[in-house]
């Protein structure tokens, strides 16, 4: 027997390192037909899955061909003229005048008649045509028509939902070049329409993987395997409820392998029925989409002309799911599992996610059972002749349509370039252009884009010159010194000062405040303590000099905020992080007689020292009509008593003798780092702030025993009455003490004299 043993050269079955050529065939008329009211089969899936194809992008890896319809004389290459004629005639509206050739042809029930019916069958039927002839020229590798596989036809009668073969149109297309020509079904239904065209060929071999007994259409036993030239050459593996993926693989991949290896077609038909997968509504088996997309996966690997069809599926978003993963793997990309945005989204709910999961159904396939099919199977293919050759003839010079050889292709090339001169892609050649690997095209093509249906996808928007990588300059705001070349002498430039114990200085006495601020805020966290020069508490040289060390600390201006100026000299790191930066020094005089007083007039009172709750405070030594803070807790009061007590000293009005304390004579002489220790600093300024502390709490309490007085002499039954008039009064105290605080200070010569 020719043939006795498998051939020696392996074929490839990880698929060639080459991308492959993909021709998708889709019309959009194709979604608006639809059989009845409540019938299983629904032509509107076609359109959900171009959808799905059209926003993950794989239509930049695809040629997009929008194929003729079929006419009647091409459909009676394989269907009889009459049925044809039929189809062709047959409306709903003349339906009743049919009725004899409805009971010939089996049209009613299951195919039943609607609108535009023959239109329907030419769009099918076209697509696979178109396919296969692409096919024979070598325009393509792969061929998609996911609106063909309508495999249940036959020759003069409609069945299963179908009513022209497009399968066997696109078979017969293929052997006009091929010598041997492959068949490979994954319907849950058996294959009857396209086993019984070539049931008696050795040219066709059809292998079927379907669900048997006490099932539709009931055809498709072990047994059946082909009559004639063709015995052997029909391959049926039937199953029964419930296969998963595992066992389906440990079946399809031997069988077809072996198909290979002895029968080595020259091309390949793949029907990829949808009503295989877990969950469909006229389905029994349990594959999920990556078991189903296994089959396409494992037969591309082969490297051959395929041609990949589509066929049943009655759960409309599980089908749309698959054949949009399955193109995916056809173009050698993988789709993620997040569903993008698309027209028909709301159909995925409520996961939205690319993938059809398998159920718990169980597996009514036994291992035996499964074993015992394969291994007959494998035995019958054995039993075939080695690669049947055919009669030697002519192969054909133009295919059997017109409208599919090269001199009709370039025709239509420069019929549309006339048709649309200025026009940069017109929707024949956006359809035709693949984008090749790191192309970057999306500005050119969003407008056209939109038409064909590629929906723009929610999400963050990007802007332009905006970088999305960290950058390494940038301050992250940690506590950590980092070394900047701008730092004077080299020194760390951190968020806090060493405690140092010494006098600031300023570069320049003519510097701006601005800049002494700047240098202030930005250098160290550390202020440097306030200077009023008025009042004599502090004294600069002829170079601009001021020594701090035994001067009491002033309260810093504020501009806009409330905040608290500090006590007693403290460790710089103690300080609040928002300390606001003290007043510049005024520019060194020759003479002391003028010498600027200019000092801040702006400092906020005591009162937003104090908290929320508290009655506001003042600071003027003379004043006898500052209440006493009544909700202060007893460390709040201390600390606005020794606030009040700074303040005394630095706010006094002009006309006031003011307490000099430590005060440096004015004799210009430069500020001495070593004479002043810092253990000298705080002694004098503790025992100048206890003095302080002492006078305070005396005028708070003859401040209290008056305000109790008046409180006795003036009670009213009214107190909410009496405390407001008791606040207007201290609004008015407050607002005269502040217009006597923004007097001009008193030059330093009229203050030593009245000090005289």
């Amino acid at each position: 027997m020719v043939g006795s043993g498998p051939p020696l050269d392996e074929f490839n079955t990880n698929g060639s390192s080459q991308p492959k050529k993909v021709a998708y065939f889709y019309d959009s008329d194709v979604g608006n037909y639809a059989y009845v009211a409540g019938h299983p089969m629904k032509p509107h899936r076609i359109r959900v899955t171009h959808s799905l194809i059209m926003n993950y992008g794989l239509y930049k890896k695809l040629e997009i061909y929008r194929a003729k319809p079929a006419s009647k004389f091409e459909m009676t290459q394989f269907h009889t003229d009459e049925y044809v004629d039929f189809l062709q005639k047959v409306t709903p509206d003349n339906m009743d005048n049919f009725s004899k050739e409805q009971s010939r042809f089996n049209v009613g029930d299951d195919c039943p008649v609607f609108d535009g019916l023959f239109e329907y069958c030419g769009i099918s039927a076209g697509g696979s045509m178109e396919g296969a002839a692409r096919l024979n020229r070598g325009k393509c590798d792969v061929a998609v028509n996911w609106a063909g596989g309508l495999h249940h036809a036959k020759k003069s009668e409609a069945s299963g939902f179908c009513y022209v073969n497009d399968i066997v149109l696109g078979i017969i297309e293929l052997l006009r070049f091929k010598q041997r020509v492959l068949y490979i079904d994954i319907d849950v239904h058996h294959g009857d329409g396209v086993e019984e065209a070539f049931y008696t060929t050795d040219r066709v071999m059809t292998v079927s993987f379907h669900k048997y007994g006490e099932y539709f259409p009931g055809t498709g036993e072990l047994r059946d395997i082909g009559v004639g030239n063709g015995k052997y050459y029909a391959v049926n593996f039937p199953l029964r409820d419930g296969i998963t993926d595992e066992t389906y693989k440990s079946i399809f991949e031997p069988v077809i392998k072996a198909v290979m290896d002895w029968y080595r077609p020259e091309a390949v038909v793949l029907q990829c029925g949808g009503d295989s997968l877990s969950g469909d509504r006229l389905g029994a088996f349990n594959l999920s989409m990556k078991g189903h997309a296994n089959c396409v996966r494992f037969v591309k690997g082969f490297n051959l002309p395929v041609l990949v069809l589509g066929g049943g599926g009655y759960t409309m978003r599980n089908v749309a799911r698959t054949w949009a993963f399955e193109t995916g793997q056809l173009v050698g990309s993988e789709l993620g599992s997040e569903l993008p945005f698309n027209d028909y989204y709301e159909y995925f709910g409520p996961d939205y996610q690319l993938d059809v999961r398998p159920s718990n159904m169980d597996n009514a396939n036994s291992p035996e059972y499964l074993d015992k099919i394969r291994s007959q199977v494998i035995e019958n293919i054995k039993r075939t002749a080695f690669a049947p050759s055919v009669q030697m003839t002519d192969v054909p010079r133009s295919p059997l349509m017109p409208g599919m050889d090269d001199e009709a292709e370039d025709e239509m090339n420069d019929l549309d370039e006339d048709e649309n001169p200025d026009v940069r892609y017109t929707q024949h050649r956006w359809d035709k252009r693949v984008e090749k690997e790191g192309e970057l095209s999306e500005s050119e093509d969003e407008g056209e884009n939109e038409r064909q249906g590629v929906r723009k996808q929610p999400g963050k928007k990007r802007r332009m010159n905006i970088m999305d990588y960290p950058n390494a300059h940038a301050d992250d705001g940690n506590e950590t010194p980092i070394n900047r070349p701008g730092s004077p002498n080299g020194a760390e430039d951190t968020n806090e000062a060493p405690d140092t114990g010494k006098s600031s200085k300023r570069e320049s006495p003519t510097a701006g405040a601005t800049e002494a601020a700047s240098r202030s805020q930005g250098g160290s966290g550390a202020e440097s303590p306030a200077v009023d020069v008025a009042s004599g508490t502090g004294a600069a040289d002829q170079d601009g000099d001021v020594e701090m060390s035994n001067a009491p600390e002033d309260e810093a201006p504020a501009s806009g905020e409330n905040s608290v100026s500090p006590g007693p000299a403290a460790p710089a790191t103690e300080e609040p992080s928002s300390a606001l930066t003290p007043p510049a020094s005024p520019p060194a005089a020759p003479a002391q007689a003028d010498a600027p007083a200019t000092e801040t007039a702006n400092a906020p009172a005591a009162e937003s020292s104090a908290p929320s709750g508290a009655p506001e405070e003042r600071s003027s030594p003379t004043s006898n009509q500052s209440p006493e803070p009544r909700n202060q807790p007893p460390a709040v009061a201390d600390a606005s008593a020794s606030l009040i007590g700074q303040e005394s000293i630095s706010k006094a009005p002009a006309d006031e003798d003011v307490e000099m304390g430590e005060a440096e004579p004015e004799t210009g002489r430069e500020s001495d780092p070593e004479k002043p220790t810092k253990e000298d600093a705080a002694q004098k300024q503790e025992g100048e702030t206890m003095k302080d502390q002492d006078e305070s709490k005396a005028t708070q309490s003859t401040a209290t025993a008056t305000e109790a007085k008046e409180e006795k002499k003036d009670a009213t039954p009214d107190a909410a009455e009496t405390q407001a008039e008791k606040k207007d009064e201290q609004e008015k105290s407050g607002g005269e003490e502040k217009a006597e605080q923004e007097k001009p200070p008193q030059s330093p010569s009229k203050a030593a004299e009245g000090d005289a």
